[in-house]
Order: C-alpha cells, then sequence, then structure tokens
C-alpha cells in the first residue's frame, strides 16, 4: 500500500520492528516514544528462530550474531536439580534460523540504531507520551504529550498503531474500563551477572515447579571470556499486586537469598549467582484477558499493548515481531487500510490469545508441575515419573499452537519480500 503514512505510539521491540518492516515495504513511518532517553535497560530476552528469520530478513542477522547467544538446548529440572527433559534449541533442533539469548535494552538500541540510519534522525521521536487520538474520514489525528514540558505536540496519518506495551494509552482509549493488568501471585526477580559457562555455555535451564522456579542463561560474549548470565527467581506470594511505578524496582539481594539459599546444583549455584550480582529487579507476574477486538477503524494494536502475556516459552518479544511482519504484509496486499487492519487481526489475534491462555496454565513448562505433584521427593528415573510421550505432547502442542514448529518456520513463505535482495538491508 504504497503512498500511505503510519504513526507508530511506542519505540521497544514492537514498535521498532514494525517501523523497521513498514520502512523495508515502501511505507512511510513516524515513531513516537514516551522516554526521553533510551538506554540499555533491562534483561535478558530470548528471541524464538520464527523471529530471528523475520529480523535477518530485515538484514539484521550479523547484529543478533554479534550482541546474542545462539541457544542450543532448553534444559528442564525439577527443584533438587535433577533432570526432567532436554530439548535441542534452535539450529540444533532443526531451524534454518537460530534461537538467541540477547540483553533487551542492547536488542532495542541496535533496532533504533538501524531505524535513525535507514529511516531518518527526525522519524523517531522522544519525550512524547500518546496522549488522545482522532480518526477524521481516512486520517487519525494523534495528540502527544511532552513529559518534561506538558507541550501538546500533533500528528496525523493514514494508520495509527498502538505499539506501547502492557499499559498502552491508545488500547486505555479503546478500552476505559478494562482497568490494571491481571496479577498471577507471583514476583519476579531478575538480574545479570558475569559467571563462567555452565552446561557448556550455550544452555538455557530452567528448574522447580509452577510455585518456585528459577530460569537462568546467558545472553552475552564477555571480553573476559566468561558470559554475561541472565538469571529469573520467581515465586508464589499471598501479596496483592505492587503499584505500576513499584514496578522494575531495584530491591536488595536478601529476598531471591532466602527464597533460594538451598538451589546450589553441581552445575549451577544459584545463591552465588544472587550474590556476585549488581542490580537486582522486582516485577510482578502479570497479563491481560484476551480482548474481542484490536482494529478499530485505521487504529490497531501489536505487541504487548495487543497481547500482553506471562514470560512463559519466550514468547512476548518474538510474537511482537511477527506481529510486524504480519502487519506489513497486510498492508502491501490491498488498498483499503481498514481491510488490511482487519486483515492483520484475523490472523494474529486467535494465535496471540491462545498462547496468552496457554502460558496460564505454564505452556511448555507444564511437565515441571506434574513431576512435583508425582515426585516431590525427586525419583530416580525420571521415566518412572514421566514419559517421554507425555513430554512430547505437552511440548509439541504448545509449539504448534504458536506456528513455533520446526516445518511451520522453516517453510512458509517469507511475510515480506523486498523487490531485490539488496532491499533486505534497506
Amino acid at each position: 500500500m504504497k503512498g500511505m503514512d503510519v504513526i507508530i505510539a511506542g519505540g521497544g521491540i514492537a514498535g521498532l520492528s514494525l517501523a523497521l518492516s513498514l520502512h523495508q515495504a515502501g511505507i512511510e513511518v513516524r515513531v513516537y516514544e514516551g522516554a526521553r532517553d533510551l538506554a540499555p535497560v533491562g534483561v535478558g530476552i530470548n528471541l524464538q528462530p520464527t523471529a530471528v528469520r523475520e529480523l535477518t530478513e530485515l538484514g539484521l542477522g550479523d547484529i543478533l550474531a554479534q550482541i546474542g547467544i545462539a541457544t542450543q538446548r532448553l534444559s528442564y529440572f525439577n527443584k533438587l536439580g535433577q533432570p526432567i527433559s532436554n530439548e535441542p534449541r534452535g539450529l540444533m533442533a532443526g531451524y534454518k534460523w537460530p534461537q538467541y539469548s540477547v540483553h533487551r535494552g542492547r536488542l532495542q538500541l541496535e533496532l533504533l540504531g538501524a531505524l535513525r540510519e535507514r529511516v531518518g534522525e527526525d522519524r523517531f521521536r522522544s519525550g512524547l507520551s500518546f496522549a488522545a487520538f482522532e480518526q477524521r474520514g481516512d486520517r487519525v489525528r494523534v495528540r502527544f504529550r511532552d513529559r518534561e514540558s506538558g507541550t501538546e505536540v500533533f500528528d496525523e496519518a493514514d494508520i495509527l498503531i498502538g505499539a506501547d506495551g502492557i499499559h498502552s494509552a491508545v488500547r486505555r482509549q479503546l478500552y476505559p474500563g478494562e482497568g490494571e493488568p491481571r496479577f498471577a501471585r507471583q514476583l519476579l526477580w531478575r538480574g545479570a551477572v558475569e559467571a563462567e559457562p555452565f552446561l557448556g555455555g550455550h544452555t538455557m535451564i530452567i528448574a522447580g515447579h509452577f510455585h518456585q522456579r528459577i530460569i537462568v542463561y546467558p545472553i552475552a560474549n564477555l571480553a573476559s571470556g566468561k558470559l554475561l548470565t541472565n538469571w529469573i527467581c520467581q515465586m508464589t506470594v499471598s501479596t496483592s499486586a505492587p503499584p505500576r511505578e513499584e514496578w522494575n524496582k531495584r530491591v536488595a539481594k536478601e529476598a531471591p537469598l532466602a527464597a533460594f539459599a538451598e538451589w546450589r546444583f553441581p552445575w549451577l549455584d544459584m545463591p552465588a549467582l544472587i550474590e556476585r550480582s549488581g542490580d537486582i529487579y522486582e516485577f510482578p507476574l502479570v497479563d491481560r484477558d484476551p480482548i474481542s477486538a484490536w482494529t478499530f477503524g485505521r487504529v490497531t494494536l501489536i505487541g504487548d499493548a495487543a497481547h500482553p502475556m506471562q514470560p512463559i516459552g519466550g514468547q512476548a518479544g518474538s510474537q511482537a515481531i511477527i506481529d510486524a511482519r504480519t502487519l506489513t504484509r497486510a498492508l502491501l496486499a490491498g488498498s483499503d487500510a481498514n481491510d488490511a487492519l482487519k486483515r492483520y487481526e484475523e490472523e494474529r489475534r486467535p494465535v496471540t490469545n491462545d498462547i496468552t491462555l496457554r502460558n496460564r496454565g505454564f505452556g511448555p513448562e507444564a511437565a515441571m508441575q506434574l513431576v512435583e505433584e508425582r515426585a516431590p521427593n525427586g525419583f530416580v528415573r525420571i521415566e518412572d515419573v514421566i514419559s517421554r510421550r507425555e513430554l512430547d505432547a505437552i511440548t509439541n502442542s504448545f509449539s504448534a499452537a504458536a506456528g513455533l514448529d520446526v516445518e511451520t518456520v522453516n517453510g512458509r513463505a517469507s511475510f515480506v519480500q523486498p523487490a531485490n535482495r539488496a532491499a533486505l538491508a534497506m
């Protein structure tokens, strides 16, 4: 749909990926981000091969290889460190593209750098928060507010995309009575620390059960020869959800240390990782109930603004990138913006709604809970607790529902097909 222009509210992974994708397709785009200065904050994120394929087709494959770790295995353990299952990942599983574990903030800055280089410095405006939109015929008029001065800025385009996260102000205008995100009564403590490689240096581990578990994986190579290692300690709590201003707050290490003091395995010492960590952040485990529609005329949602989900199975960032490419394809396929946005939603909303609800049931990690229930004191042979067939059924059902199976990812056509190979890096 050449000749159109798009405003994106939100400069996170979803918004920046969409902006790069639209630019590659020849669609004019402008991004507005509420934060004044983007810094490499946050911790680890996993990019599934289906998302890595799309970023590679955007000309970013070499950057991912430089800043991330190609994950080769995902290993599940019980709370005692006994192995439950071991799955190959990325290239080792037969995908044509790797799975990368990477620092979220570093990825965001690389996407922003690519946007500024390809699209232009003036196409990304920071420090301007979305305030409201108004649809006028075939145009959308959008009002932003400078977070420091309070000055209002207006812009208009053919389409507005809300990519402004779980607290999306665009979504709030569409659903003013929705309320706060749904708290799953669990807290996550997260950190990143320089550490020696464990289990070969390319493995992601998840250990524990539904009410208490750890997730640990390397996200970058360091000059010292060690790895920047991302860790998450997660557990059920009886408290209510912390207020929004306390999300992502820095906390002392005493709380995670007390809860996970005994989690020392031959291949990983969790208390030692916590002790050596600098900044430790606390997050509530939240999502939102699926909504009946994302698209209203010439306005739609992507990423966490559309389908905020629990971080189970490493899906949120990857699904946002797939949103961006699916939306780009829909806009290229026809001349009517309203129809294109509806086609995008019809394809993506059922898939992401399903993932959101599956994640509430522990998603592909459900086998860990079954093992805890059947053998809370450990086991001699995992086959006596859960069969290989049962393990495979849990993993395969999630992969197929999310469109993550090898055949689907390797075999499907590209969402966006540039006119020539050189356009992949434009």
